[in-house]
Formats: structure tokens, sequence, C-alpha cells
């Protein structure tokens, strides 16, 4: 295990070092030159995006809610790959170039002639992202906790020290070569596991009917909150159906069109043609990944029943705090059904995982922060502000709660969509959008998802304590406005909000008489 480990980290950092000798510019750092192959880009895209948030959060989530969460796989390929390739990408490619634009927040700015949407935007994506990227740490340190014992917080200062290494150095041509390898190693990693979890479970048609006999044994506690039983949909209206519709299928499906660390990764090729043929890479890859674990997830209760007598969530008990974890279902489940031989070959899943995103997130902070906020374009800056992103995700991994890798991710993917998806899509496609409009959609998606999350729902409001503070009660209303995520609101308001604004502070026509003639002029 010990040679495997050192083997991968010396080929990423050989990578991260080629990406650091063909690393020139500014140019080369932020969008590693703009000419970069549509493989590359294709499975840098898949890679930072499908992390450990998905493999053991999400996992750990398919595990309690069961299959119906193989809803947000169809999301996140017709959505996060065919849509965001062939409608956004596109687009994007042409308008980036046309701007000269290096960073999202930079496109938005350049094209509503703002420096006030630009320093927001990159303002929001230094203050959230970091939640985000420290439920991608959470998730590949417990898992190495668990397989190899090593203390939590190590392999947190580990991965750390690892993934700034080769982003600080290489930009993003390192990030992309390292990308491409810790890609392929997350596919080999998967279908393993898939076709290993079958064979475990006595083929497929076993494992499934076993899983739906299962249906019976559903804890009274779960029943009540609307579980059916782990190949059927929670009930109608429950607070299951409610978060697994608003928070993990639509808040995730419908985020990842804004996420800023892969938006960038369309101003990184030559033109759109490249965007065609990476759908059909991106498309596999996806499959591949958060295809196989919202499958396993749900069937590691199969596995837990047989031995155990017990669901996963009730195998997966922190010994710390004796409350279920399900961001520890998925690493219990490899280290307990799976030979050891997988458990190691599964780690440096994981570590890929959690590196190629983590590397694509450090990136975005850290361009955010130098580039576009405080506007200095030296690549010394630039390393600066990765170097701040570091310190505050191993601040958040060190003070975030149990159970939080899921709903850490879902809530960055929802301001994401909130705060970026609405002005980003009338860029794209809508030329009557104003800066009014623009600056007043961007603050009320934040606003709103704030307040939601602080006085609303009941997962950030009760760990904020804001709402327990002033006014006694930890949330403000009752069920379902607890369960509802925050994008059901803010979303649609922020979308308002800018059309509403832009219609009302479009450019007025006026009347100038010449003489014989008369014409209209803005």
């Amino acid at each position: 295990m010990f040679v495997l480990v050192v083997l991968y980290l010396g080929v990423v950092a050989f990578l991260g070092y080629l990406g650091y000798r063909k690393t020139k510019s500014n140019s080369d750092y932020l969008v590693a030159g703009g000419n970069a192959h549509p493989f590359l880009m294709a499975t840098a895209y898949g890679s930072t995006f499908i992390s450990t948030s998905a493999i053991v959060g999400f996992g750990g989530a398919a595990a309690l809610f069961g299959m119906g969460l193989l809803w947000l796989v169809f999301a996140n390929i017709f959505i996060g790959v065919f849509l965001a390739f062939v409608l956004y990408g596109k687009r994007t490619a042409i308008l980036g170039k046309k701007l000269g634009a290096r960073t999202f927040p930079e496109l938005i700015g350049r094209h509503f002639q703002s420096d006030f949407i630009r320093k927001l935007g990159a303002a929001i994506i230094v203050v959230a992202m970091p939640l985000y990227a420290a439920a991608v740490m959470i998730g590949a340190a417990r898992f190495v906790e668990q397989t190899v014992g090593l203390d939590y917080k190590v392999v947190i200062i580990g991965l750390t020290v690892i993934v700034g290494a080769y982003v600080m150095i290489g930009g993003l041509k390192g990030v992309f070569y390292t990308d491409a390898l810790q890609g392929t190693i997350m596919v080999i990693g998967m279908i393993i596991l898939l076709v290993y979890t079958y064979v475990n479970l006595g083929g497929v048609t076993t494992a499934h009917q076993a899983l739906t006999n299962l249906g019976s044994l559903v804890p009274e506690g779960l029943a009540a909150k609307g579980h059916m039983g782990w190949t059927s949909f929670p009930e109608l209206g429950s607070e299951y159906w409610w978060v697994m519709v608003s928070s993990l299928i639509a808040g995730v499906g419908i985020g990842v069109l804004a996420q800023p660390q892969l938006v960038v990764r369309f101003l990184t090729v030559k033109g759109p043609r490249e965007l065609n043929r990476g759908v059909i890479i991106g498309g596999i890859f996806l499959l591949l990944t958060v295809g196989v674990v919202y499958v396993v997830g749900p069937l590691t209760n199969v596995y837990f029943h047989n031995t155990l007598g017990k669901i996963s969530l009730m195998a997966a008990v922190d010994p710390a705090t004796g409350k279920p974890n399900i961001d520890t279902i998925i690493p219990l489940y490899i280290n307990s059904a799976m030979p050891e031989w997988f458990a190691y070959i599964f780690m440096l899943t994981l570590l890929a995982a959690a590196m190629s995103t983590l590397s694509g997130q450090f990136h975005a902070i850290g361009s955010a922060a130098s580039y576009d906020f405080y506007q200095k374009a030296s690549l010394l800056v630039n390393r600066l502000g990765i170097l701040v992103a570091l310190g505050v995700t191993v601040f958040l991994c060190y003070k975030l709660p149990v159970s939080i890798v899921a709903v850490a991710t879902a809530t960055f993917f929802g301001i994401c969509a909130a705060t970026f998806l609405p002005v980003y899509t009338a860029a794209l496609f809508w030329p009557k959008a104003t800066k009014a409009g623009a600056i007043a959609s961007m603050v009320t998606g934040l606003l709103v998802s704030l307040s939601t999350m602080t006085f609303l729902h009941a997962k950030e409001a009760t760990a904020f304590g804001i709402s327990q503070y002033i006014f006694g009660r930890e949330t403000l209303a009752g069920f379902p406005w607890t369960v509802v995520d925050p994008i059901v609101f803010s979303l649609p308001l922020s979308s308002l909000m800018l059309v509403v604004v832009s219609l009302l502070t479009q450019p007025q026509e006026q009347t100038v008489t010449l003489p014989g003639m008369s014409r209209s002029i803005k």
C-alpha cells in the first residue's frame, strides 16, 4: 500500500511540475493558455465536478434515501454535461474569447461593464466555496482515517499541503494534467466497486430484490419522515421527499450550471467545436462515477443487514458522538465488505476525487481573491490567494459537524444557482439584461439564500443558531418550510428581479427631428 501511494503521489508531483514548466503567463495559470485539448477539458470538468462529497457524502445519502437518488444522476448528465456543454459552454467560449475573460467573475463583470459585479462574484466565491472545499476534504479524510488509521487532522493537513503545492506551482495546466490521471483512477475504481458489490450480493437481480424486501424493515423514525423503502421514492410531500427533490436533486442538479470552477473550463478551449467532443466524454465519466455510487449506496443496506442485522444508517454510528453519521457509510462498507487490496485502491480513488476537485476549487478561490477582487495579475499574488483559501478550508474542516458533506455541497450549489445562474444565463442569452438588473438579481439571490438558511431551513438555521439567539426559536416556520431548500425561494426571486429591473432600466428611445427626416436614437 505504501509503495502504491508513493508511486501515485510521485506521478502527481511530476504532472504538477510539468504544469509549472509550461506555465509562463497569467493566461497559462488562469485558463491553461486557452487551447486545452477537449479530452483534458472534459476530464478536468468531470473530475472537478465529481468529488469525495459525491462519492462519500452523496453515497451515504443514497444509502439513507435509496435508489430515488438516481434522478440526480440524470440531472447531473443532462443538465451538468449536455446542457452545460452544448448550450452554456459554447456561448461561454465565444463570449470569453470576445471579452478576453479568464475567470467567471471577470466574464460576467465585463459583459455587464460592472466592476461591482466582478468583485461581488469574487467575494461570494472566496467566502462560500471554502465550505464546499471543506466538505470534499472531510470526505477523503474520513475514509483514509478508517482505512489506514491515520489521525483525521493529520490527513487534512497532508491533503492541504499536497494539493496546495501543485495548484500554486502549476496553475490550471498543472490541474488539468493531474485531473486526467485522477479521473482515470476514479473510473477504474468505481467499475471495480460496482462489479464486486453485485458479485458479493449474489448478482444484480438477487441484490435488488433483497433491497426491495428490506422495505418492511424501515425503522419507525424513518417511516415517519416519508421513507417507503430503498427502491421507492419518499412519500409525496413528506420531509424526505422535500429533502430529495428540493435539496439533493434540484439544488445540486441545477446549481452545477453556475459553478465558477466548472464554468472556467469552457474558457480553456480554442472554441465551441471542441465542446462537442467533450459531451460524450463527460457524460460517460459521470455515469461511471456518480451512477455507480448512487447504486452501491442503497445496496450497502443489504450487506449490513446480512452481516450485522442492521441497515446502513444504524451500522455507521460515530464513536465520538454515538449518533449515526452517513458520511462514514461508504468508508465503512469498503473496509468491511471489500478485500483489503481494494480498500487501498479505493482510497486512491477517493484521493484522486478529492484532489481533482480541491485543485479546481482552490484555483477558483485564489483567482477570485487575487485576480478579480484585489485585481493584481501577478503569478505571486495569484498563489498567495490560493494560500489563504487553503487556510480557511482547513479551519472549516476542524469546525464543521458530522454528516455535513452532502449538506455543505448542496448549500454551496444552491447559493451559486441563486446568485450566479440568472445573471450568467442573461449574459449568454438575453441581450436586454441591464447592469442594474444583474446587480439586483445577484444581491437578491444572495440575501434570500442567506436569510432562508438563517431563519427557515432547519439544517443551516440550527447550525447557525442566529434565529435561536434573536427569536428564541431554531426556525421561524414549521413544516414543510423547515425542509424546503432555499433554492426554491431564492432562484425564482433572483430571476424575477433580473427581468423586472432590466425592463425598468432599459435605455429609453428619444425621437430626434432633423431637417427633412426624423429618427430614433437610444
